[in-house]
């Protein structure tokens, strides 16, 4: 794997082959048809050939491409199975690894960020990396000397005492600012190969999000900044793991090296006692966080979490968080519990006054039925999320002959809550993928403002 390539039209010669072989599998599964293969062989074999193209595209441009397969690749457990079993093992890959940079361009980029001595930093640094992911990857390495900032010229740098410990260095891929920049902008002419992965998803608004998103997760010294504030707030916390920044530059991110199981094993063979408690720790680090460190983690793919030996989970990658200063919005708890009440007038004005709704009139039990079955995990004291669960609810709301169809074209989504929005829809496919049973209701009683009853 070299570089990443930087040009416009080689990245957009890349992309552009996804559809174009596609189109060609399809062709070819006509031809075949004619020869009297079973239909289903051939959509199969379409399929998987498909995946494997899809990962091998995006994985080598990473930049922008990755990104975007790692976020729809959370969304895989609202497929039907026979759409979704030839592309969950190409798309988890997205959420783990990618094709390796050169070690040289490594090196390149670690002289340039922390000096040309910067193996004295190291007692030991290994140059395969550990995960290579959509805009950076990893390497193990043990860290000697004091942790560092080098945010700043070295006159000013913060020493400690000296210290030898396993750590993790991210280096950004060179190129990965552009790279983004230009596939963004060829995925969104691309949403018709897309809609053949995930039927009825419109990728625009999430890849305007992610635009929006691009130089605060190219800032690894941001990261840092919103990592250490995590960290402060779970500190000895025995549920909720966050590694200590060691160390911090433009492009380079050191941080403590964490031991556990990614939750992307455990998707695939974990037992029922770990994906419950993955499932119980992610929902309390996403609810808990706005509370305790005023702000939310918003990259909620698998890749991102470790469960460890004592039971915590660890949490990796701080690039993409919201700011919520004020914490939660208090009116989603209060609007949460109003509509598990039956009090349906009073959710339609809430909805109106947060911007959900506009002034034109609209049926106010029509809508508490619109929302209802998506708050069915939040009725009862536990709660299996799984993939049917999901599926039956992107169907009854992507149909569009179906009553919540059409109440849905009365909704908006005001610009303040998409992220919140987007995080959350993230979280629930995670714990449909993890199959996971918790007590959920009880989570958000403690952790979501307006939530409890007041009494």
């Amino acid at each position: 794997m070299t570089d990443i390539p930087r040009r416009a039209v080689s990245r957009t010669a890349k992309l552009a082959a996804l559809p174009l072989g596609f189109a060609g599998r399809t062709v070819l599964g006509m031809g075949k048809r004619v020869t009297g293969l079973a239909s289903e062989v051939i959509s199969a074999e379409i399929q998987q050939r498909t995946a494997e193209q899809l990962f091998s595209v995006l994985g080598q441009l990473k930049g922008g491409a990755m990104k975007f397969g790692q976020a729809l690749s959370v969304f895989e457990a609202a497929l039907p199975e026979e759409i979704a079993a030839p592309y969950r093992q190409a798309l988890t890959k997205l959420q783990e690894a990618a094709p390796p940079l050169p070690v040289a361009s490594v090196h390149r980029v670690l002289a340039e960020q922390l000096g040309p001595d910067w193996r004295s930093h190291f007692a030991e640094f290994d140059d395969t990396p550990a995960a290579a992911a959509s805009i950076g990857q990893v390497h193990q390495a043990i860290w000697q000397g004091p942790p560092m900032d080098t945010a700043g010229p070295p006159a000013t740098r913060r020493r400690g005492k000296t210290v030898r410990r396993p750590v993790a260095v991210k280096v950004q891929y060179p190129g990965a600012g552009e790279a983004l920049l230009t596939d963004l902008k060829q995925l969104s002419r691309l949403g018709g190969m897309f809609r053949a992965i995930q039927p009825g998803l419109d990728i625009k608004p999430l890849l305007v999000e992610l635009r929006e998103r691009i130089a605060e997760e190219l800032d690894y010294e941001l990261e840092a900044e919103s990592q250490r504030a995590f960290a402060a707030a779970y500190a000895g916390d025995p549920e909720i793991f966050v590694p200590e920044v060691v160390a911090a530059a433009p492009r380079v991110l050191i941080t403590d090296w964490v031991e556990g199981i990614p939750l992307s094993e455990i998707i695939r063979d974990g037992t029922e006692s770990q994906r419950d408690q993955a499932g119980y720790l992610m929902a309390t680090l996403h609810l808990s966080a706005p509370a305790r460190a005023k702000l939310l983690h918003a990259d909620p793919h698998p890749g991102n979490f470790r469960l460890l030996p004592d039971g915590r989970l660890g949490v990796l990658d701080f690039g993409g968080v919201a700011r919520l200063p004020e914490g939660a919005p208090e009116p989603i708890g209060r609007l949460l519990r109003l509509a598990l009440a039956g009090e349906a007038e009073a959710v339609v004005a809430g909805l109106r006054e947060e911007g959900f709704i506009g002034e034109d009139p609209i049926d106010a039990q029509a809508v508490l039925d619109f929302v209802l079955p998506m708050l069915e995990p939040l009725s009862v004291d536990d709660f299996r999320f799984t993939r049917a669960w999901l599926r039956a609810e992107a169907a009854r709301l992507g149909n569009p002959r179906s009553p919540a169809y059409q109440l849905s074209r009365q909704l908006n989504l005001p610009p303040s809550y998409l992220l919140i929005h987007r995080v959350t829809l993230g979280s629930i496919g995670v714990l449909c993928q993890l199959d996971a049973k918790a007590p959920y209701r009880s989570i958000l009683e403690r952790w979501l403002p307006g939530f409890a009853h007041p009494a």
